[in-house]
C-alpha cells in the first residue's frame, strides 16, 4: 500500500493490472511543490484561442490551496481501466471496468471476482462499461443501474440498464435494458456515460453526440437523444415533470440540450441544483449548472476550436438561448466524473467541486460561491501521473477516485 501524506500544495512528484487482489508495497514518492502562490492561476500554458470570456472569472479563476493536512493512499493499483465508482451502504466500493467488468472492492483494496449477468459492452474506442449508481433502496431491494455501449444491428449506441445484485455478490440478476439513446451511430467516441439519482428517485443520465460531424449537429436536435441530458424512471420511461420543449417530434425524456461528450453529473448539497462536466475540443472544457429545457450550445457556440485548428462553425461563444458555461478551460483538462464535497471533516472543502482530469492529470478543485460562481481553482494530486476518470465521497467521507491506469486512491486528512 502506498501512502503520501502532504499540504495539498505541495504534491507528489504502467500500473500492475489484474482480476483481484491488493498492492502491499510501494515506495513512498517524493514531494515536490508545483502549485503557484495563491491567487495565481492555476493554468500557465498558452492558450487555444483568443477568445473572451463572457464574464470575468469564467476561466483562469485565482489558483487557491488546502491548508488542512492530506493524506492520499493507493488503496490498489491492480483494476483494469476503471471507469465508474459508487458507494455500497456497508463503505465498500462498486467498480466498473471499461472492458465490462463489474467489480466491489474493500477500502483495504481486496477485489472481488468479476460479477457475472452483465450484458455485453462493446468496449473498442471511448466505448465500455461506464457510470453506475445504486437504487436509493438498494438496502431493501439491492438493484444497481450502470451505463454501457450497445452495439446493435444499427450500429453503435448509449444505453442504460439496470439488474439485482444477488445476496451472494456474484451475480447480477435479471438484467434489463431500460433505456437506449438513439440514433445508433457506427462511431466509437462520445458515448456521455454518467447516470445519477435526483431527489425524486428519477434517473439522469448524460449521453454523447458520437463525435462525427454528421452526428454532432444533432446535439441540437431534440427528436433525437444524442448530445443530451435526459431524466427517465426506473422503469426507462420519461420522468414526469420534464421540460417541454417546443419542437414538434421533441422526445419526453429529454431535460437538457447542447451537450458535446459530458462525463460527469453530480447534485449540489445544499441546492440541490444539477452540475455537469463536458469536454470540448481543443479547449472549451466546460462546468455547467443545467437547468430543465437549456440549451448549452453545442456546437454552435464553444470556446474551442476543431482538432484541424480551425473554427467550429462561425467561431462564436454567444448566442441568445444558449447557456453560457460556468466555468471552462482552455487548453482542456479532459474533465470526466465529478463530485461535490459533502459534511465538514475537511470545513474548506465544503460544498466545493471535485472533477477527475484525463489529459490534465490531476484532480481539479473549485471553489463555488452562494451566486454559483467559480472564485478559486486547485490542482491535487498533480504529481501522480494518472488520467483520473471518476471521484465519489464514500460513506466514510473520504474521497475516492480511480484512474485509466487502475489506481484507486483514498484521499482524506
Amino acid at each position: 500500500m502506498k501512502a503520501t501524506k502532504y499540504f495539498l500544495y505541495v504534491i507528489s512528484s504502467l500500473t500492475l493490472l489484474g482480476c483481484s487482489g491488493q498492492d502491499n508495497a510501494s515506495d513512498p514518492v517524493v514531494v515536490s511543490p508545483v502549485a503557484p502562490p495563491n491567487g495565481t492561476p492555476v493554468e500557465t500554458a498558452r492558450a487555444n484561442t483568443n477568445y473572451t470570456p463572457a464574464f470575468v472569472g469564467q476561466t483562469r479563476i485565482a489558483g487557491v490551496k488546502t491548508t488542512t493536512v492530506i493524506q492520499s493512499t493507493v488503496i490498489t493499483s491492480s483494476l483494469n481501466a476503471p471507469w465508474g465508482i459508487t458507494s455500497l451502504p456497508d463503505g465498500r466500493l462498486l467498480i466498473t471496468q471499461k472492458g465490462g467488468q463489474l467489480r466491489i472492492v474493500t477500502t483495504a483494496g481486496v477485489i472481488s471476482n468479476a460479477i457475472t449477468g452483465l450484458p455485453s459492452v462493446n468496449p473498442s474506442g471511448q466505448g465500455g462499461l461506464l457510470g453506475l449508481r445504486i437504487d436509493p433502496e438498494f438496502t431493501t431491494n439491492r438493484m444497481v443501474y450502470w451505463v454501457f455501449s450497445e452495439q446493435t444491428a444499427g450500429g453503435n449506441l448509449t444505453a442504460v440498464a439496470k439488474g439485482r445484485l444477488s445476496d451472494n455478490e456474484t451475480t447480477i440478476e435479471n438484467p434489463t435494458v431500460i433505456y437506449r439513446a438513439t440514433p445508433a451511430d457506427n462511431s466509437s467516441a462520445h458515448y456521455g456515460g454518467r447516470i445519477l439519482f435526483d431527489a425524486t428517485g428519477n434517473l439522469l443520465v448524460s449521453t454523447g453526440e458520437r463525435a462525427w460531424p454528421a452526428t454532432r449537429d444533432l446535439a441540437q436536435s431534440v427528436t433525437t437523444a444524442l448530445g443530451k441530458i435526459v431524466r427517465i424512471t426506473k422503469d426507462g420511461q420519461p420522468a414526469p415533470g420534464n421540460p417541454t420543449f417546443s419542437t414538434a417530434g421533441a422526445r419526453p425524456e429529454l431535460y437538457s440540450m447542447g451537450h458535446r461528450n459530458p462525463q460527469g453529473l453530480a447534485i449540489h448539497p445544499t441546492t440541490g441544483d444539477l452540475w455537469q462536466s463536458e469536454h470540448g475540443p481543443r479547449g472549451g472544457d466546460e462546468i455547467n449548472r443545467v437547468s430543465a429545457g437549456a440549451n448549452y450550445g453545442w456546437p454552435v457556440i464553444t470556446y474551442g476550436i476543431d482538432y484541424s485548428g480551425q473554427t467550429m462553425g462561425a467561431g462564436i461563444q454567444q448566442q441568445q438561448g444558449m447557456e453560457q458555461p460556468v466555468y471552462y478551460w482552455d487548453p482542456v483538462i479532459s474533465p470526466s466524473g465529478i463530485t461535490f464535497y459533502k459534511g465538514n471533516r475537511i470545513p474548506e472543502w465544503e460544498n466545493n467541486l471535485f472533477i477527475g482530469a484525463l489529459s490534465g492529470q490531476h484532480i481539479a478543485r473549485l471553489v463555488i460561491d452562494s451566486n454559483n460562481k467559480v472564485v478559486g481553482e486547485e490542482r491535487l494530486l498533480a504529481g501522480e501521473g494518472q488520467r483520473f476518470r471518476d471521484i465519489t465521497q464514500g460513506t466514510d467521507n473520504a474521497l475516492y477516485a480511480v484512474t485509466d491506469a487502475g489506481r484507486l486512491y483514498r484521499i482524506d486528512r
